[in-house]
Protein backbone atom coordinates (compact mmCIF):
# COMPACT_ATOMS: atom_id res chain seq x y z
CA UNK A 1 0.00 0.00 0.00
CA UNK A 2 1.39 3.42 -1.02
CA UNK A 3 2.25 6.33 1.51
CA UNK A 4 -0.47 8.18 -0.26
CA UNK A 5 -2.66 6.70 -2.41
CA UNK A 6 -4.39 10.05 -3.73
CA UNK A 7 -0.67 11.27 -4.66
CA UNK A 8 -0.60 12.35 -8.18
CA UNK A 9 3.31 11.86 -8.41
CA UNK A 10 4.63 8.21 -7.72
CA UNK A 11 8.15 9.53 -7.56
CA UNK A 12 9.28 12.82 -6.22
CA UNK A 13 13.25 14.22 -6.51
CA UNK A 14 13.94 17.73 -4.42
CA UNK A 15 17.48 18.81 -4.13
CA UNK A 16 19.15 15.21 -4.41
CA UNK A 17 23.01 15.64 -4.25
CA UNK A 18 25.73 12.76 -3.68
CA UNK A 19 29.67 12.68 -4.23
CA UNK A 20 31.72 10.14 -4.29
CA UNK A 21 34.95 11.75 -2.02
CA UNK A 22 36.38 14.89 -4.87
CA UNK A 23 33.68 13.66 -7.33
CA UNK A 24 30.43 15.54 -6.92
CA UNK A 25 27.71 13.54 -9.48
CA UNK A 26 24.80 14.94 -8.16
CA UNK A 27 24.36 18.69 -7.30
CA UNK A 28 20.87 19.55 -6.33
CA UNK A 29 18.55 17.26 -8.66
CA UNK A 30 14.83 17.99 -9.27
CA UNK A 31 12.07 16.29 -10.91
CA UNK A 32 8.66 14.54 -10.44
CA UNK A 33 7.21 11.57 -12.12
CA UNK A 34 3.44 10.73 -12.59
CA UNK A 35 1.69 7.69 -11.72
CA UNK A 36 0.91 5.11 -14.80
CA UNK A 37 3.31 7.23 -16.55
CA UNK A 38 6.64 7.00 -18.45
CA UNK A 39 9.28 8.82 -17.32
CA UNK A 40 12.61 8.88 -18.97
CA UNK A 41 16.01 9.56 -17.75
CA UNK A 42 18.87 10.64 -20.45
CA UNK A 43 22.36 11.61 -19.88
CA UNK A 44 25.70 10.92 -21.33
CA UNK A 45 28.02 7.88 -19.53
CA UNK A 46 29.21 8.86 -15.77
CA UNK A 47 26.07 11.79 -16.02
CA UNK A 48 24.76 10.45 -12.46
CA UNK A 49 21.70 8.31 -13.90
CA UNK A 50 22.45 4.77 -12.34
CA UNK A 51 23.58 6.83 -9.19
CA UNK A 52 19.66 8.32 -9.35
CA UNK A 53 18.09 4.89 -9.48
CA UNK A 54 20.24 3.70 -6.89
CA UNK A 55 19.36 6.60 -4.50
CA UNK A 56 15.26 6.06 -5.38
CA UNK A 57 15.56 2.28 -4.68
CA UNK A 58 17.49 2.42 -1.86
CA UNK A 59 20.43 0.98 -2.61
CA UNK A 60 22.53 4.12 -2.06
CA UNK A 61 21.80 7.14 0.36
CA UNK A 62 22.05 10.54 -0.69
CA UNK A 63 24.50 13.09 0.62
CA UNK A 64 21.20 15.54 0.95
CA UNK A 65 17.89 16.52 -0.50
CA UNK A 66 15.16 14.20 -0.88
CA UNK A 67 13.66 11.10 -2.37
CA UNK A 68 10.05 9.89 -2.27
CA UNK A 69 8.85 6.76 -4.05
CA UNK A 70 5.38 5.86 -4.00
CA UNK A 71 4.76 8.12 -1.25
CA UNK A 72 7.57 7.09 1.31
CA UNK A 73 11.08 8.68 2.44
CA UNK A 74 13.95 6.06 0.81
CA UNK A 75 15.56 6.97 3.69
CA UNK A 76 13.07 7.12 6.21
CA UNK A 77 11.38 4.10 4.98
CA UNK A 78 13.55 1.80 3.31
CA UNK A 79 11.73 -1.15 3.53
CA UNK A 80 8.18 0.54 2.01
CA UNK A 81 9.79 1.79 -0.63
CA UNK A 82 11.40 -1.59 -1.68
CA UNK A 83 7.49 -3.77 -1.53
CA UNK A 84 6.13 -1.55 -4.26
CA UNK A 85 8.87 -1.27 -6.55
CA UNK A 86 10.76 -3.49 -8.67
CA UNK A 87 14.50 -2.76 -10.59
CA UNK A 88 15.95 -3.79 -13.91
CA UNK A 89 19.47 -3.03 -14.19
CA UNK A 90 21.60 -3.32 -17.28
CA UNK A 91 22.31 -7.08 -17.19
CA UNK A 92 19.50 -9.52 -17.02
CA UNK A 93 19.16 -11.07 -13.85
CA UNK A 94 18.37 -14.57 -14.60
CA UNK A 95 19.59 -17.99 -13.60
CA UNK A 96 20.55 -19.79 -17.43
CA UNK A 97 20.96 -23.00 -15.31
CA UNK A 98 17.25 -23.17 -14.28
CA UNK A 99 14.09 -23.02 -16.59
CA UNK A 100 12.15 -19.97 -17.21
CA UNK A 101 9.44 -21.10 -15.31
CA UNK A 102 11.54 -22.26 -12.12
CA UNK A 103 13.40 -18.34 -12.71
CA UNK A 104 9.90 -17.36 -11.87
CA UNK A 105 8.45 -19.91 -9.33
CA UNK A 106 11.53 -19.22 -7.43
CA UNK A 107 11.26 -15.10 -7.40
CA UNK A 108 7.64 -15.64 -6.49
CA UNK A 109 8.62 -18.22 -3.31
CA UNK A 110 11.35 -15.38 -1.96
CA UNK A 111 8.87 -12.73 -2.15
CA UNK A 112 6.68 -15.27 0.05
CA UNK A 113 4.08 -15.24 -2.17
CA UNK A 114 0.85 -18.08 -2.48
CA UNK A 115 0.71 -19.97 -5.71
CA UNK A 116 3.93 -19.43 -7.23
CA UNK A 117 3.12 -21.64 -9.65
CA UNK A 118 0.37 -19.93 -10.80
CA UNK A 119 1.71 -16.65 -10.71
CA UNK A 120 5.07 -17.94 -12.74
CA UNK A 121 1.85 -19.25 -15.67
CA UNK A 122 0.39 -15.99 -16.04
CA UNK A 123 3.75 -13.98 -16.49
CA UNK A 124 4.62 -16.33 -18.79
CA UNK A 125 1.66 -16.08 -20.83
CA UNK A 126 1.75 -12.25 -20.75
CA UNK A 127 5.04 -12.21 -21.65
CA UNK A 128 5.07 -14.61 -24.86
CA UNK A 129 7.17 -17.09 -22.78
CA UNK A 130 4.75 -20.09 -22.70
CA UNK A 131 6.80 -22.24 -24.87
CA UNK A 132 9.60 -21.59 -24.19
CA UNK A 133 8.61 -22.20 -20.50
CA UNK A 134 10.22 -25.52 -19.76
CA UNK A 135 13.39 -25.04 -21.71
CA UNK A 136 16.87 -24.03 -19.71
CA UNK A 137 17.40 -19.85 -20.04
CA UNK A 138 21.02 -20.20 -21.10
CA UNK A 139 19.30 -21.72 -24.66
CA UNK A 140 17.58 -18.00 -24.85
CA UNK A 141 17.80 -15.31 -26.76
CA UNK A 142 18.97 -12.48 -25.36
CA UNK A 143 15.10 -10.58 -26.30
CA UNK A 144 13.84 -13.99 -24.18
CA UNK A 145 15.50 -13.66 -21.12
CA UNK A 146 15.32 -9.71 -20.90
CA UNK A 147 11.48 -10.10 -21.03
CA UNK A 148 11.74 -13.13 -18.80
CA UNK A 149 13.97 -10.84 -16.59
CA UNK A 150 11.31 -8.07 -17.36
CA UNK A 151 8.75 -11.30 -15.68
CA UNK A 152 10.71 -11.62 -12.92
CA UNK A 153 10.07 -7.77 -11.93
CA UNK A 154 6.38 -8.03 -12.54
CA UNK A 155 5.90 -10.30 -9.42
CA UNK A 156 4.23 -9.32 -6.72
CA UNK A 157 2.92 -6.66 -8.70
CA UNK A 158 5.22 -3.54 -7.97
CA UNK A 159 3.34 -0.04 -8.46
CA UNK A 160 7.04 1.55 -9.75
CA UNK A 161 9.66 -0.54 -12.20
CA UNK A 162 12.76 0.77 -12.68
CA UNK A 163 14.49 0.17 -15.79
CA UNK A 164 18.28 0.85 -16.13
CA UNK A 165 19.09 0.75 -19.95
CA UNK A 166 16.80 -2.17 -20.02
CA UNK A 167 17.89 -2.58 -24.02
CA UNK A 168 21.57 -2.28 -23.86
CA UNK A 169 22.84 -5.01 -26.06
CA UNK A 170 19.85 -6.06 -27.58
CA UNK A 171 19.35 -6.53 -31.42
CA UNK A 172 16.79 -4.56 -32.95
CA UNK A 173 13.60 -7.09 -32.69
CA UNK A 174 14.95 -7.95 -28.60
CA UNK A 175 14.44 -3.92 -28.48
CA UNK A 176 11.18 -3.46 -29.89
CA UNK A 177 10.04 -6.45 -27.93
CA UNK A 178 10.87 -4.55 -24.72
CA UNK A 179 9.69 -1.41 -25.91
CA UNK A 180 6.07 -3.01 -26.28
CA UNK A 181 6.04 -4.42 -22.58
CA UNK A 182 7.15 -1.18 -21.49
CA UNK A 183 4.18 0.23 -23.25
CA UNK A 184 1.68 -2.24 -21.86
CA UNK A 185 3.12 -1.58 -18.33
CA UNK A 186 2.74 1.94 -18.69
CA UNK A 187 -0.92 1.03 -20.06
CA UNK A 188 -2.15 -1.29 -16.86
CA UNK A 189 -1.28 1.39 -14.39
CA UNK A 190 2.54 0.73 -13.40
CA UNK A 191 4.68 3.33 -13.44
CA UNK A 192 7.98 3.13 -15.21
CA UNK A 193 11.46 5.11 -14.41
CA UNK A 194 13.22 4.50 -17.82
CA UNK A 195 17.53 5.22 -18.10
CA UNK A 196 18.90 4.95 -21.88
CA UNK A 197 21.18 5.60 -23.89
CA UNK A 198 19.29 5.65 -27.09
CA UNK A 199 17.12 8.57 -27.88
CA UNK A 200 15.34 7.43 -30.20
CA UNK A 201 14.10 4.97 -27.30
CA UNK A 202 12.82 8.10 -24.97
CA UNK A 203 11.57 9.87 -27.82
CA UNK A 204 8.89 6.35 -28.85
CA UNK A 205 8.40 5.92 -24.98
CA UNK A 206 8.40 8.43 -22.98
CA UNK A 207 5.62 10.78 -21.72
CA UNK A 208 7.93 12.91 -20.06
CA UNK A 209 11.81 13.22 -20.19
CA UNK A 210 14.44 14.75 -17.87
CA UNK A 211 18.22 15.42 -19.77
CA UNK A 212 20.58 14.67 -16.72
CA UNK A 213 23.68 16.94 -17.67
CA UNK A 214 26.82 18.60 -14.93
CA UNK A 215 24.97 16.92 -12.05
CA UNK A 216 21.65 18.87 -12.55
CA UNK A 217 18.84 18.59 -14.73
CA UNK A 218 18.91 21.09 -17.51
CA UNK A 219 15.79 20.09 -19.44
CA UNK A 220 12.54 18.53 -17.91
CA UNK A 221 9.31 18.15 -20.00
CA UNK A 222 7.30 16.42 -22.66
CA UNK A 223 8.68 15.84 -26.21
CA UNK A 224 6.82 18.32 -27.76
CA UNK A 225 7.93 21.15 -24.73
CA UNK A 226 11.45 20.38 -25.69
CA UNK A 227 11.48 20.64 -29.12
CA UNK A 228 10.76 24.36 -28.39
CA UNK A 229 13.88 24.62 -27.11
CA UNK A 230 15.74 24.13 -30.01
CA UNK A 231 16.53 26.51 -32.67
CA UNK A 232 13.28 27.40 -34.73
CA UNK A 233 14.45 25.49 -38.66
CA UNK A 234 14.36 28.06 -41.36
CA UNK A 235 11.78 27.41 -44.02
CA UNK A 236 12.47 26.66 -47.62
CA UNK A 237 10.05 24.03 -48.69
CA UNK A 238 8.95 21.66 -45.65
CA UNK A 239 9.85 22.73 -42.31
CA UNK A 240 11.84 19.92 -40.90
CA UNK A 241 11.57 18.67 -36.94
CA UNK A 242 14.17 18.58 -34.78
CA UNK A 243 15.15 14.88 -33.31
CA UNK A 244 15.43 14.33 -29.29
CA UNK A 245 19.20 13.31 -30.61
CA UNK A 246 19.54 16.97 -31.98
CA UNK A 247 17.98 18.48 -28.99
CA UNK A 248 19.62 16.92 -26.40
CA UNK A 249 23.12 17.87 -28.51
CA UNK A 250 21.90 21.18 -28.98
CA UNK A 251 20.70 21.23 -24.77
CA UNK A 252 24.13 20.07 -23.25
CA UNK A 253 26.01 21.86 -25.46
CA UNK A 254 24.48 25.02 -24.33
CA UNK A 255 25.22 23.89 -20.91
CA UNK A 256 28.57 23.30 -21.52
CA UNK A 257 29.00 26.44 -23.06
CA UNK A 258 27.60 28.35 -19.77
CA UNK A 259 29.75 26.32 -17.61
CA UNK A 260 32.80 27.41 -19.57
CA UNK A 261 31.89 31.14 -19.48
CA UNK A 262 31.16 30.96 -15.57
Amino acid sequence: MNGDIGMENAIQVEGLQKSYKKLHVLKGVDFEAKRGSIFALLGSNGAGKTTIIRILTTLLTQDSGTAIVNGFDVVKSPDDVRQSISLTGQFTAVDEMLTGRENLRMIARLRHLDNPGGIADALLGRLGLTDAADRRVGTYSGGMKRRLDLAMSLVGKPSVIFLDEPTTGLDPEGRLEVWDMVRELATGGTTVFLTTQYLDEAEKLADRIAILHGGRIIADGTLSELKKLFPPAKVEYVEKQPTLEEIFLHITGEAADTKEEN
